[in-house]
C-alpha cells in the first residue's frame, strides 16, 4: 500500500501518529486473534464430543430401533431454545442457556410402556443434536471473527507499519537534505559577503 504524503514536517507528524496508533494496536489485535483462535478451538472440540456422544447413543440404541415405529413422534418437539450472548475478545458470542421441550399428554394405558423412556431418550438425542449444531455455528462465527482479526494484523504487520516507516524514512531524509542545502547555502552567501567585505575595505 502506497501512503500518500507531501515532503513536510506537518506531514511527517501525522505519519508519526499514525505509525504510533497501529503500533499501540497491534498487541492489542494480536492478543484478540489468539483468544479467538482458542474460543475456536474449544467449540469444535465440544461439537466433535457432542458428535461422538451422539454417534454412541444411536449406536447402544440399535437394538431397539423397531420399537420407535411405534412411537409418535408428535408427543415431543423442540419449543424454543434460550440463548444469551456474552463478549470473547470483544466480539458478541451467543451462549446456549436452555432447550425447552414442549410434551404432549399421552394415556400411560392406551400407549406402550416403554413411551416415557422413548421421550427422555429423544430429549437426550435433541440436546445434544441443537448443541452440536450450536456450537458448530458458535465456532464458524468466532472463526469469521478471528480471520478479520487476522486480516487487520497482517495489514498492520506486513503493510501499513512499514508503509509509514518508509514514508517516515524518506520525509526525515529529505528535510535533512533540505536543512543541510540551506545551512550550505548559508555558508556560501557568508563567504560571499566576507569576500565583497575584504575586497571593498
Amino acid at each position: 500500500m502506497a501512503i500518500k504524503f507531501q515532503y513536510n514536517k506537518t506531514a511527517l507528524h501525522h505519519l508519526n501518529k499514525q505509525l504510533n496508533i497501529r503500533l499501540k494496536a497491534l498487541p492489542t489485535l494480536k492478543n484478540k486473534e489468539a483468544a479467538l483462535r482458542l474460543e475456536v478451538k474449544k467449540a469444535k472440540d465440544h461439537a466433535g464430543m457432542l458428535e461422538q456422544q451422539f454417534n454412541n447413543t444411536i449406536k447402544a440404541r440399535e437394538q431397539s430401533a423397531g420399537l420407535w415405529n411405534e412411537f409418535l413422534p408428535e408427543l415431543i418437539k423442540i419449543a424454543t431454545i434460550k440463548l444469551s450472548t456474552k463478549k470473547i475478545a470483544g466480539v458478541a458470542i451467543p451462549v446456549l442457556e436452555e432447550i425447552v421441550f414442549d410434551e404432549k399428554e399421552f394415556s400411560l394405558f392406551a400407549k406402550p410402556s416403554w413411551f416415557p423412556h422413548g421421550i427422555l431418550q429423544i430429549k437426550q438425542l435433541g440436546n445434544l443434536v441443537t448443541e452440536r449444531e450450536f456450537y458448530l455455528r458458535k465456532m464458524a462465527l468466532l472463526d469469521r471473527a478471528r480471520k478479520k482479526t487476522t486480516q487487520k494484523v497482517n495489514l498492520y504487520e506486513k503493510v501499513q507499519i512499514p508503509g509509514y516507516e518508509d514514508a517516515i524514512r524518506k520525509i526525515k531524509r529529505f528535510l535533512e537534505d533540505e536543512e543541510n542545502l540551506s545551512k550550505s547555502a548559508q555558508k556560501i552567501v557568508k563567504k560571499r559577503q566576507q569576500k565583497h567585505k575584504a575586497l571593498s575595505a
